[in-house]
């Protein structure tokens, strides 16, 4: 027979952890009294949080294992406009990248634990990365100072046109042990949707010679550190870019333009 709407709705439920109110999935642990707890919050907790009983030894509950394998669980972003429903075998692949997850802070590096919806990013780097310089116009130069400064080291800036606003990031670092590069990438502070309907070119121009990438903007969504590892960006060598600095300093040409619907 096939369940309904509601039908579904309480048994899943019955997967609910009591701490933390995601689901409980496989592998299913339970106290001594059969109490369900999810692993990511058994392993916080000697007790169980609903009988104050013992949690180990550990008990599976296999008959538990096997309705989870039967029902399809709502995404953990569900409230903030996720329809989908998933095997619980699918589910923690598709939270990795689903499009109504939280968004990070776009700044490279981990410092910044900062998430919060796509409105509120703007607002965020504002305050909280001051230093970070905003130039208008579809094409504009993105001038990388210091660029000789030891380890790794990254650049920002950002470029507003067309109403949106794009982050421009430069990374230097060694992807290869001993072999220091620059990798260069434009995001859109929107989503993966609203990027597509954008373009974007660098360019390296001087000494009568010229290196162009031309690709579409990536969301800050899906950040830089992907995008880095295969090499989907702008990538040259420290040698390729002292023929290109002057006195140190790297300007790149930065030019955004709109994709035909």
């Amino acid at each position: 027979p096939v369940l309904t709407g509601g039908q579904h709705h309480e048994l899943t439920s019955l997967f609910e952890c009591p701490v933390c109110f995601d689901y409980v999935l496989p592998p299913i642990l339970q106290c001594q009294a059969g109490h369900l707890v999810c692993n990511q919050c058994r392993q916080k907790l000697s007790l169980c949080p609903t009988c104050r009983g013992s949690l180990t030894p550990s008990i599976r509950n296999l008959a538990m294992e096997k309705v989870a394998s039967a029902v399809l669980f709502p995404c953990k972003y569900a409230t903030t406009g996720c329809s989908l429903t998933l095997h619980h075998t699918e589910k923690p692949e598709h939270e990795d990248i689903c499009e109504y997850r939280p968004y990070s802070c776009p700044c490279p590096g981990a410092s910044c634990k900062w998430q919060g919806s796509l409105e509120a990013v703007m607002s965020h780097l504002m305050h909280a990365h001051k230093s970070i310089t905003t130039l208008q116009g579809e094409d504009i130069v993105f001038l990388a100072t210091d660029i000789n400064l030891p380890g790794a080291v990254d650049w920002v800036m950002m470029q507003s046109c067309f109403g949106h606003h794009f982050m421009l990031v430069l990374e230097k670092q060694e992807k290869y042990e001993g072999h220091q590069q620059f990798f260069a990438i434009v995001l859109l502070i929107g989503t993966r949707k609203q990027a597509e309907n954008f373009a974007y070119r660098l360019e390296l121009n001087g000494n009568r010679r010229r290196l162009t990438w031309e690709a579409t903007p990536r969301s800050i969504h899906d950040g830089v550190s992907a995008a880095i590892l295969n090499s989907d960006c702008l990538v040259f060598d420290t040698a390729i870019a002292h023929l290109f600095a002057d006195n140190g300093n790297l300007g790149i040409n930065v030019t955004i333009s709109t994709c035909c619907p």
